[in-house]
């Protein structure tokens, strides 16, 4: 019997390639979001340094600087969490090529499974039956 080959083989390969593509594109675009987080996080502990460096101060020229650094923090702020916004807008849409291209691959792999399955049961049919006819040789032959 002829050995089992998928005819979709090559077009598995090419789309098992484009799903590691778009994993690696999913992972950049996460990678984008948790370095804005971290500049966030960064954001707040220096807001929160220049808060207690302020306790016990009683120079007017150190609140003036310190409201000044506010305003920049919570300027860096608005402007990270708009960037924020739009990498979580293109984290969704790689989430969705993903998941589209995984979908297609999943497919093809179930195709193959039931080829390969209806295969097996064919050589299975192949055997008994040469099984069968070496047997009827051997008692037609007694």
């Amino acid at each position: 019997m002829k050995k089992f080959s998928f005819e979709l083989e090559d077009v598995l390969e090419v789309r098992h390639f484009e799903e590691e593509a778009a994993q690696g594109e999913l992972a950049k675009a996460l990678a984008v979001e948790t370095q804005i987080q971290n500049d966030l996080n960064t954001i707040a502990s220096q807001y929160a340094a220049t808060k207690a460096g302020m306790k016990g101060s009683l120079n007017s020229a150190d609140y003036i600087a310190a409201s000044q650094y506010y305003k920049l923090l919570d300027y860096q702020k608005e402007e990270l969490l708009k960037k924020m916004a739009e990498a979580n807008i293109v984290t969704e849409e790689k989430r969705k090529i993903l998941l589209g291209i995984m979908q297609n691959v999943q497919a093809l792999e179930k195709m193959k499974e039931e080829e390969l399955r209806k295969y097996n049961i064919e050589v299975q049919k192949e055997e008994d039956n040469e099984a069968d006819e070496i047997n009827s040789i051997r008692f037609n032959n007694r």
